[in-house]
């Protein structure tokens, strides 16, 4: 049974958050690959204009239209989409109005970007809007088009306000046709079939940012899905090691001795200054280790699902997100 079952019962709409350089486009990515896994189909969209999927999965800019990207472990399907604000407001000029030709007009004079800079909340429904359309698209069968859709949502410290789209316009429109539709979004946004996931790193800054984060989400009602800890590094000293490094510093002079041993040091002054070096590392490694699971402890008064992810030594390329997408399957997270 995996997360699937238990931790995202029901959940098709997998809105992924994070500071900056916590990976949320890696983890958003590999959380697709995990959730296509075993033959189903997963929509990837991105709405902040950076051409973060194309980039990640080594692909020319995305257009605005939804197409297969991978294939996940397992079989299934990852297709992506890449939201395009002006397109979206044409397609709901055009669903709404029936005006797409006039808005090509408005685009051109530039009436879009104007209205969608001086009020960002009408910008959000739009992009939201695209997205849980295609949560609760259907095909011909009845059946739903996507099992699952994983946005690529905005930073931690707008997400709230992103996803809030009932509130961003209440100042725009009490009633009509963008009041309903802000509303439609909202009920999915809202719905058990929501999760927001935070990708963080275990640092103070982008933890601190990621209990913020969701007290401010559940305070606006917004459901709070689970926590990727991304890039952690194994430790490789015993634990007994560590402690002893953190209280009193780590003694050199064995580790000379242990080099002078193995015939690493030429000499007693060379084998000094190496160990020297190594017990500074120790130490260091020892006190990061520490600060690390003091993290990790502050992570769990969330009391939400988390989900460690590694370091890639190689760095992230597409075999890296493949790896990741399996760590996810086999933690249970998908």
């Amino acid at each position: 049974m995996t997360a699937r079952d238990t931790d995202w019962d029901g959940v098709r709409l997998h809105v992924v958050t994070g500071k900056g350089g916590t990976g949320k486009t890696t983890v958003a990515a590999s959380l697709a690959l995990a959730l296509a896994s075993g033959g189903r189909k997963v929509l990837l969209v991105e709405v902040e204009g950076r051409q973060g999927i194309a980039q990640i999965f080594d692909l020319p800019p995305l257009p605005y239209e939804e197409r297969k990207i991978a294939v996940a472990p397992g079989g299934g399907d990852v297709y992506a989409l890449a939201i395009d604000p002006e397109e979206a407001m044409l397609e709901y000029l055009e669903m709404f109005y029936g005006m797409r030709r006039a808005g090509r007009t408005l685009a051109k004079m530039g009436i879009v970007d104007f209205a969608t800079t001086v009020a960002p909340g009408f910008r959000d429904v739009l992009v939201t809007g695209k997205t849980t359309e295609a949560v609760r698209r259907r095909g011909k069968n009845g059946s739903r088009v996507y099992d699952a859709v994983v946005l690529d949502a905005p930073p931690t410290g707008r997400v709230t306000r992103f996803l809030n789209v009932t509130q961003e316009v209440a100042g725009l429109a009490r009633v009509g046709p963008i009041k309903n539709h802000s509303d439609l979004v909202s009920g999915v946004v809202k719905s058990p079939e929501t999760a927001v996931h935070f990708v963080t790193v275990l640092e103070e800054m982008p933890v601190q940012e990621t209990l913020d984060g969701i007290a401010e989400l559940r305070s606006a009602g917004l459901p709070a899905g689970g926590i990727f800890i991304n890039m952690v590094r194994e430790s490789l000293l015993p634990q007994a090691t560590l402690d002893s490094a953190v209280k009193g510093g780590f003694d050199a002079g064995e580790i000379a001795l242990g080099l002078k041993a193995a015939g690493l040091a030429d000499g007693a002054g060379d084998a000094s200054a190496v160990a020297d070096a190594l017990a500074a590392e120790v130490v260091e490694h020892a006190r990061r280790t520490e600060l690390e699971k003091t993290e990790r402890a502050a992570l769990m008064t969330a009391a939400l699902p988390a989900y460690e992810l590694p370091l890639l030594a190689d760095g992230v390329d597409l075999t890296g997100l493949y790896e990741l997408a399996e760590t996810i399957c086999a933690k249970g997270a998908a």
